[in-house]
């Protein structure tokens, strides 16, 4: 059956019908969709993970106990999950292993830019690059094949176009296949020294054969059109040279982006007149042509940051196209903020009323950090807060402590948070950490995580008691806080910076968002009373907004949280809608 398909489900489709048996992941865009879909199909084990270490670790695992695995995350995933990453290559595999890492160049929804191609390279790991959803589910066939005869785990890389973009799929039949006896091989999965300096010269001959298998692959092929212009392209940047280009150009289109072929540039570079590289962020393809001394254009002219289209691709190369290259017309800013009723917002206010410095971390929360709270100061990686909050009394002692703060979400607290508040415990430095605890993995759409108590299928599971894990690693102080109650944060706050000793508040609301949620009727404006003082504008509540000099509330929008009648001096705000 043929169907329009998005990436990340037809990549679900793939680890279908290749047999995979265990599927372990931590969500994380334009990644998630991927465990998300897979979870559909009974055939496939699949779970969230705490965090991406674990999740490739689990997937090792089921490898190893010999049924085909699987672990998805998104590019900065990818640095949590290095660790393992560099030892697995030298262990190899025993049933297929494929890790799907998803780069997403613009920033849509991330902290960086970096390209996940660096990660391949440096580990020794085949990665292949589909170009369309109908790609995406061959190449995951594809690369349990390889994984299991070149005793490899290999990547499948995605981005967020081909992620999150549509083409048709064929769909086929699921594999069924025997699970691999596990036999014990001490030499081949113990990786100390004397085993590991073994499994070098392994992993070196398994990247020369399979660059031997990058020559001849039909993953790399070869698209003859005018010799004058030769284009050597991967992933989404296929599709715009040849949305720019048509016909009018040759290509050399790269499904196995490591290793590189070497022969069959050079044959194809033969063939061409001026050889052009178009490729996303760094220039991994073109230092390689560059290595096999052809000259090229690449760089030079295309930029290293960003996302491409179709028209970026003609204006820089100088291409007139503009058939099928129509500019994108302007379109309005529509700003982030956090959803009307958002439980971060009433303590963020506090925060920022209090005028502390807040180390913040990765999630919805991070809005925090923009106009009018601009309560946040510092995000850098998961679970960051934390840690860096601890650094930074340790450097300024007294003089900070009273006014600074960590904050941290719980999926992120249970990913690489519960590290960080180990060595505050640990260390002691006199540090408040708030735990903003929404019931739920929010900025990737709502996945479970070890403290909601159901898991991927939203089946009951485990749950972890956040109080009960604090008071745990040591911490005395561990206050439970309603965040829409702005009173009640105030005096919380105030009290655990004062103490000298380590402190957690959990600021405890579930998501307004999540289906469970009874939102209450909206709040009405009483024209007579609002002065138009603008207190309640502080807030940045997309529900309240300014009209002919008073505030004014949208019932589409607000779900009756009460924050803002809190603010308000002049009993303005009134239930019951406008």
């Amino acid at each position: 059956m043929k169907q329009l398909m998005l990436g990340n489900k037809a990549f679900a489709r793939g680890l279908y019908e290749a047999g995979c048996m265990v599927a372990s992941s931590y969500p994380g865009t334009p990644s998630t969709e991927v465990t998300e879909e897979a979870a559909k199909y009974d055939e496939i084990y699949c779970e969230w993970a705490p965090n991406e270490k674990v999740a490739l670790e689990v997937a090792f695992g089921a490898s190893l106990a010999g049924k085909r695995s699987f672990c998805g995350m998104k590019h900065v995933g990818l640095n949590v999950a290095a660790d393992p990453l560099f030892t697995i290559s030298y262990c190899g595999v025993n049933a297929g292993m494929v890790i799907c890492v998803a780069d997403d160049p613009g920033m849509h929804s991330s902290q960086n830019e970096q390209d996940s191609r660096h990660y391949a390279i440096a580990a020794k790991v085949p990665m292949l690059e589909p170009s369309d959803s109908s790609e995406v589910l061959a190449f995951v066939k594809r690369a349990y094949e390889i994984s299991e005869e070149y005793d490899t785990p290999v990547f499948v890389k995605m981005c967020t176009r081909i992620a999150h973009s549509q083409s048709i799929v064929e769909e086929g039949e699921r594999a069924v296949l025997k699970a691999k006896p596990y036999e014990k091989n001490i030499a081949k999965y113990v990786m100390m020294p004397a085993y590991a300096k073994q499994r070098h010269p392994f992993v070196e001959e398994r990247t020369r054969k399979l660059t031997e298998y990058a020559e001849i692959c039909d993953l790399n092929r070869v698209e003859m059109g005018d010799t004058s212009i030769g284009i050597i392209t991967s992933s989404t940047s296929y599709q715009y040279a040849r949305e720019v280009f048509g016909d009018k150009a040759s290509v050399l289109k790269l499904g196995m982006i490591n290793p590189l072929p070497v022969n069959k540039i050079i044959d194809f570079a033969k063939k061409v007149d001026k050889l052009v590289i178009i490729e996303e962020l760094d220039p991994i393809i073109e230092n390689h042509c560059k290595a096999l001394g052809l000259t090229v254009t690449g760089k030079d002219v295309l930029p290293m940051v960003g996302e491409f289209s179709q028209s970026l691709v003609a204006e820089k190369l100088g291409i007139d196209n503009k058939e099928s290259c129509k500019a994108i017309p302007d379109l309005p800013n529509r700003p982030p903020v956090m959803c009307a009723g958002c439980p971060h917002r009433g303590m963020f206010y506090t925060l920022a009323k209090n005028k502390c410095t807040v180390l913040g971390d990765i999630g919805c929360y991070t809005l925090g950090a923009v106009a009018p709270l601009n309560a946040m100061e510092m995000t850098a990686c998961m679970g960051a807060s934390i840690s860096s909050l601890h650094g930074f009394n340790k450097a300024l002692g007294e003089e900070s402590e009273g006014s600074t703060v960590a904050v941290i979400g719980d999926s992120t607290f249970m990913h690489s948070g519960m590290t960080g508040l180990a060595n505050i415990a640990y260390n002691q430095s006199n540090s408040t950490v708030i735990i903003l605890d929404n019931s739920i993995t929010g900025m990737t759409g709502h996945q479970q995580n070890p403290t909601t108590g159901y898991n991927i299928k939203g089946d009951p599971a485990g749950k972890i008691d956040l109080e009960a894990l604090c008071h745990s690693m040591g911490f005395e102080r561990v206050t439970v806080v309603d965040p829409y109650d702005l009173s009640a944060c105030d005096k919380v706050i105030k009290e655990e910076l004062a103490a000298k000793e380590p402190s957690v508040i959990i600021s405890r609301r579930p998501c307004v968002l999540l289906k469970y949620v009874k939102v209450k009727p909206a709040l009405r404006v009483d024209s007579d009373k609002c002065k138009g003082c603008k207190a309640c504008m502080k807030l940045g509540c997309p529900a309240l907004c300014f009209k002919d000099g008073k505030a004014y509330i949208d019932e589409t929008l607000c779900v009756g949280c009460g924050v803002c009648q809190q603010l308000c001096a002049f009993d303005a705000l009134k239930e019951g809608g406008n």
